[in-house]
């Protein structure tokens, strides 16, 4: 993103007309590298960010409210001491450096002054650092004497902004001129390189509006000019950048911080959502290879027992030719008459056993495997369910587009167990997360955001409402709201394409399921989600074309 000077001396000019004046009502640090300031102006509240963190620092607005820790870290206690209900009298960029300066007019009972924050946007070296009559105060990143620094930044010292690169600034025209009469090669680098202030797509930016004006001129009239037409690029519903100056393909906003705030919320909540689904999988798939760790325990146990009629039927062999076998004996074969080829069976013998013995040896045996499969085939079952529907909830994770899924998808992992919240977040009540919902000719589709849903789906329809689902595929469940009327091809069409597409089936046609909703029944004590249908019909989805 283009946080240079050129951006923020507009950027800095646009928070100065519209905050000017205001007060400091709260100040939340949220985050190692975030301080948000809440400032009261123009008879409305206004949420102020400013991050020193890499990807996102700078100075913007945001419209959420983020969580405050529990405990207010040490700089943002300093802050409190010092700025709130203090007054902003302005916010201007130092010199042509990438630093905003936030002046303020701080009075208490005991003392009165101006106090100075700057914001150093410098990605992974950018910092918060607030002064009184020019000496540090206090950081939100500081060093220490033994950090080796070529930079000290603790309280007490007087504050000294970075060592300016060995580039011209563009404010001193002459200088300017005699940089860009030697100009050659390519001249956005060279631009870069050579210019303070201009990150590489400011320098290509100002190439490509030039025209048939020298180059100097240009390029101090381009930089210095007030004019904005703020935008921001996004690329497959992504954020890429914003812009000062106006793209091709590119959203407009009427003000930079708009174009900002958009920018920011925008990769935040992208940020949140992918985070969220890391969380979520991560959570399932610690489950899945739980679960498949004990399926297999269950059977190696059942191939044990898998001898288990072979022990009886010697059992009975011993029992049945107890007058031709003695003690001692160490083995034995028998004519097997369960064998319907009359073939024979060899059978081990304990020669400190009698015969009776032996033959009660192998039908206690026989009884001890087949309680251990009686006992296990309803385990085995149960944890094959439950790896069915945890593979279920992970194709709707996989599938999930937006945080109001995901977030639908946790809810249902929570109340599976799955995930622990604190008792805190688990009070907070939750705005209930409406079904995906569509139309088609005149007909309302809604689709279930997770298995809770589905089953919510499926118990609010009416009998003569259609339901679908993917075949032999883990799928949202699908409904189409009939109100008793006759559904056409196409509309059985769109919502088997719904069906598909939030399915964890590949290809570009998935055969999806329909019946009536009075042909779906969920059996007693299954899981969320489950269903058995009866009376159907087969039609083929396609993802793609939703």
């Amino acid at each position: 993103m283009p946080q240079d000077a050129f951006t923020l001396r507009l950027t800095a000019a646009e928070l100065d007309r519209t905050l000017r004046g205001g007060r400091v009502n709260k100040i939340v640090e949220p985050s190692k590298d975030e301080v948000d300031l809440i400032l009261y102006c123009e008879q409305r509240t206004r949420k102020l960010v400013l991050n020193t963190n890499a990807q996102d620092c700078g100075a913007y607005f945001e419209d959420s409210e983020a969580a405050a820790p529990a405990v207010a870290p040490n700089f943002c206690m300093l802050l409190r001491k010092h700025l709130q209900g203090a007054q902003l009298l302005s916010v201007s960029l130092l010199g042509f450096e990438r630093i905003l300066v936030f002046r303020f007019r701080s009075s208490t009972d005991f003392t009165s002054g101006e106090r100075i924050l700057y914001l150093e946007v410098m990605g992974k070296y950018s910092n918060l650092i607030l002064t009184e009559n020019g000496v540090i105060l206090g950081a939100l990143k500081m060093n220490a004497l033994d950090d080796k620094a070529r930079r000290m930044i603790f309280a007490g010292i007087v504050y000294a902004p970075p060592a300016p690169q060995d580039k011209t600034n563009p404010s001193d025209r002459a200088a300017l001129e005699k940089t860009l009469s030697h100009a050659e090669g390519d001249l956005a680098n060279f631009l870069f390189t050579r210019v303070a202030g201009l990150a590489p797509v400011t320098a290509r930016q100002i190439l490509e509006s030039r025209g048939e004006k020298p180059l100097a001129d240009h390029v101090y009239d381009y930089i210095f000019s007030d004019m904005v037409s703020p935008c921001v690029l996004f690329r497959d519903g992504a954020p890429v950048d914003f812009y000062a100056r106006a793209i091709a393909g590119a959203l407009p906003y009427p003000t930079l911080c708009a174009a900002q705030t958009a920018f920011y919320s925008a990769r935040r909540s992208a940020k949140r959502r992918e985070d969220l689904r890391r969380k979520l999988e991560g959570a399932l798939r610690h489950a899945v290879k739980k679960h498949e760790k004990r399926l297999a325990q269950t059977l190696e146990k059942k191939l044990e027992c898998g001898e288990c009629e072979t022990l009886r039927v010697k059992g009975e062999l011993l029992t049945a030719n107890l007058y031709a076998l003695s003690k001692g004996m160490r083995g034995c074969e028998l004519m097997n008459y369960y064998d319907e080829e009359g073939g024979t069976m060899k059978i081990a013998l304990d020669p400190l056993l009698t015969p009776s013995e032996n033959a009660q040896s192998y039908f206690k045996r026989y009884r001890k495997q087949k309680r251990t499969l009686e006992a296990i085939a309803p385990q085995e079952a149960e944890t094959r369910a439950e790896l069915d529907y945890l593979k279920s909830v992970l194709a709707i994770i996989s599938s999930a587009e937006t945080e109001e899924d995901l977030l639908s998808c946790e809810e249902e992992i929570v109340a599976a167990g799955l995930i622990k919240v604190r008792e805190e977040k688990r009070k907070k009540a939750k705005p209930e997360v409406p079904f995906r919902t569509f139309e088609c000719g005149g007909f309302h589709v809604y689709a279930g955001r997770n298995n809770l849903q589905n089953d919510a789906l499926v118990r609010k329809a009416a009998p003569d409402d259609i339901w679908l689902h993917a075949q032999r595929y883990h799928s949202c469940h699908v409904v189409i709201r009939t109100n008793g009327q006759p559904v056409s091809d196409t509309v059985l069409a769109f919502a088997a394409n719904i069906c598909a597409k939030y399915s964890d089936g590949g290809g570009d046609k998935i055969p999806v399921d329909y019946c009536f909703v009075k042909h779906v029944k969920k059996p007693p004590k299954s899981k969320a989600g489950f269903v058995v249908y009866t009376d159907f019909s087969t039609l083929l989805g396609d993802p793609s074309a939703v």
